[in-house]
């Protein structure tokens, strides 16, 4: 093969021609089925390589690195990393704005809470934030208007009239009697009247078919009842799924059983208090707010009982449920209950500057997969409650510390914080006064940005951040800050196990299958009657002042209808009803509520009495005579008395912690339903 033809062959070659494109190459490549070769002439071989030259433009150079191209993309790589960080993973700083600043300011002496108790013009109203408008005591015309539409429908569907309008329907419906018809009794006439109530109250919010038809076939005859006026109901911003709830509430409990869960859930609280909660959580909508309280009634009730299991039967029945329970799930989750209160998870304890009782969570001791998902709700709903015991008038709210030291993120549990938040925003409304999370690591700041679009803006607003004590002292006095924090407080969480025998006033809450005895039970008895009287009482000053709130020319709520001598009157005559339900309850709790750690530390006393700091003498008497002739496993070590409190005659003492179940008491026999309850202080 000549030069020339080797050189043709070799660009085809390369340039990856067709043969058609070069029959020269063909022949080459083929020569028995080629004529003679015929070479190129010098104008086709440059054609070639003016077509290689073209397609080398064409391709893709490789980028060529240099120290600028260098030190340009590290500058745009660092420059990125910065502002992702500041916009997304900043760590929130501790507000010291003026507004979320405490407004009480001297530090140097420790808020007595005892004072603020005997003494209810002490100075505390001046210092918590909520005497502002919108409370007890301070609301406008406008919101006392709406408080008593509140109640007006409230009422109503829990089946309650005022006690002239059931005289009137027996007496109509005696003068339209058959002659020669029975006579129907007040008690007949109430108890179909109930039935009736029971379905009328669906067409309050809307109509079902049922309701339709038997309107249409009632039309002629004249109503017993008030009518319901037609409220729509804005369920787009349903949240939690209150309205489906509240539409079941009504469809499966009778205006009896919702009267009877209004009353338990009103526990020691001031009636209107607890119905402002829910008016203040809905910005005053007084449709939305009762949906909010009835489907808060409806969980409580049939959701996770808290009156009829967690508070009834509360650490003494999971200690004797713990070792005799019928299944290893209700052994196990008993268990459970226990651990975290033995771990002290969570502990009541002390007050902040504005008086509201403080809550730490210790998240270090949480670990996903420890403890069952319904014995860490239990747990949850157990120290709310317990914690809605420890609030005094005009204090409304309490301040929870999340100490996230030495936090990992092993401790990071998400389904036990989405259950804390629904609780807090729909079923123990504006029940949270501050949140302060203290001492987080940064690992923890991408957890809140996922965590902070889940919660309410108005919650949101109450979550600081702190990272040392002084920060903690802009909200809590270091007096009051217990060392494990960082303050002075010389004091530190000790479960005491229950005690046998502690819950004997409650029915079957005696050891070895002791009963309550006749003259408990009588007593029993008669404050139940008396707080059921006191609260019928207080019905019909309730319809009292909704009438007397009624412009007779108009017929409607006015705010204007609020000033009068006869308005007054009722509001005190009020006033003093719901200080006897409080006082009532305080007697009534030892037969009602299990005995709880801080019964038995003397937190909370004889008569609803409370003492975060030190041990007056009744109280050590109390805990005395509350634990003498008890056999109890476990260390027992004897407590150094105040000054003001030495006596050689009390034996008073605290429990060491013990793990696991060693040091708890063992049950002999289930208290109350095959369960028992806390320790309680006689009342």
């Amino acid at each position: 093969m000549f030069p020339s033809h080797r050189l043709i062959f070799r660009l085809h070659h390369y340039l990856r021609l067709p043969s058609s494109a070069c029959p020269q190459t063909t022949a080459l490549r083929f020569p028995t089925r080629a004529p003679l070769i015929r070479s190129y002439n010098r104008s086709s071989v440059q054609l070639l390589f003016d077509r290689e030259s073209r397609q080398r433009t064409q391709r893709p150079r490789p980028l060529q690195a240099s120290y600028t191209t260098a030190f340009v993309a590290a500058g745009v790589l660092c420059g990125g990393a910065f502002i992702v960080t500041t916009l997304f993973y900043k760590q929130p700083q501790a507000s010291t704005s003026d507004e979320s600043q405490p407004k009480y300011s001297d530090t140097s002496q420790p808020y007595s809470h005892q004072s603020a108790l005997s003494c209810p013009s002490n100075g505390l109203s001046d210092m918590t934030a909520d005497n502002e408008p919108g409370h007890l005591g301070h609301l406008t015309p406008e919101q006392e208007a709406k408080l008593r539409q509140f109640w007006s429908v409230l009422l109503e569907v829990c089946g309650v009239q005022p006690p002239e309008s059931e005289a009137q329907a027996v007496a109509e419906e005696a003068s339209h009697a058959e002659p020669g018809a029975p006579a129907r009794s007040a008690t007949n006439e109430s108890a179909d009247k109930s039935e009736k109530r029971k379905s009328k109250r669906f067409g309050l919010f809307s109509k079902s078919k049922k309701d339709d038809e038997s309107s249409n076939k009632d039309a002629h005859k004249t109503p017993k009842t008030p009518k319901s006026p037609s409220m729509p109901i804005d369920d787009s911003n349903d949240k939690y799924g209150q309205t489906a709830e509240f539409q079941q509430a009504l469809a499966s409990q009778s205006p009896e059983e919702l009267r009877e869960a209004l009353w338990a859930m009103i526990k020691h609280d001031h009636p209107d208090s607890l119905l402002l909660r829910f008016l203040r959580a809905r910005k005053w909508d007084v449709n939305r707010a009762l949906v909010m309280f009835v489907s808060t009634i409806h969980w409580r009730l049939k959701g996770v009982h808290v009156d009829s299991d967690i508070m009834k039967h509360g650490e003494g029945g999971a200690a004797w449920e713990a070792k005799h329970g019928e299944t290893a799930k209700q052994r196990k989750q008993a268990e459970d209950f226990l651990s975290q209160m033995r771990l002290g998870k969570s502990y009541l304890h002390g007050l902040d500057k504005q008086g509201r009782p403080l809550c730490v969570v210790r998240v270090r001791l949480h670990h996903a997969g420890d403890q069952t998902q319904e014995s860490i709700e239990r747990f949850t709903v157990y120290t709310i409650e317990t914690g809605r015991l420890l609030m005094r008038p005009p204090v409304e709210t309490s301040c929870i510390i999340f100490d996230m030291t030495n936090f990992t993120l092993s401790n990071m549990d998400y389904a036990p914080v989405k259950f804390m938040i629904k609780c807090f925003e729909a079923n123990y409304p504006e029940s949270l006064g501050s949140v302060l999370v203290h001492k987080s690591p940064w690992i923890f700041q991408p957890i809140w940005n996922i965590i902070k679009p889940w919660l309410d803006p108005v919650v949101a607003a109450k979550i600081h951040f702190t990272k040392t004590v002084e920060d903690l002292e802009g909200y809590i006095p270091k007096s009051q800050i217990c060392k494990e924090l960082g303050g002075d407080e010389d004091w530190e969480y000790k479960y005491i196990e229950p005690k046998e025998g502690e819950n004997a006033l409650m029915e079957g809450g005696g050891g070895n299958h002791a009963e309550v005895n006749s003259a408990e039970t009588e007593r029993r008895d008669t404050l139940l009657k008396e707080r059921a009287e006191t609260a019928l009482e207080f019905q019909n000053r309730t319809f009292d002042w909704i009438a007397c709130g009624v412009d007779a020319a108009e017929g409607k709520d006015k705010p204007s209808s609020s000033s009068s001598p006869k308005m007054d009157e009722i509001r005190k005559a009020r006033d003093g009803l719901a200080q006897r339900l409080r006082e009532g309850y305080w007697e009534l709790d030892p037969y009602l509520r299990a005995r709880s750690h801080y019964d038995r530390t003397g937190l909370i006393g004889k008569g609803g009495t409370i003492t975060f700091y030190g041990q007056p003498p009744a109280m050590e008497a109390e805990r005395e005579k509350m634990t003498s002739g008890n056999e109890i496993n476990g260390t027992m070590e004897k407590m150094k008395l105040d000054d003001n409190t030495t006596s050689d005659n009390h034996a008073n003492g605290t429990e060491k912690l013990e793990k696991g179940k060693e040091g708890s008491e063992t049950f002999a026999t289930p208290p109350d339903n095959a369960k028992t309850a806390n320790g309680t202080v006689e009342s």
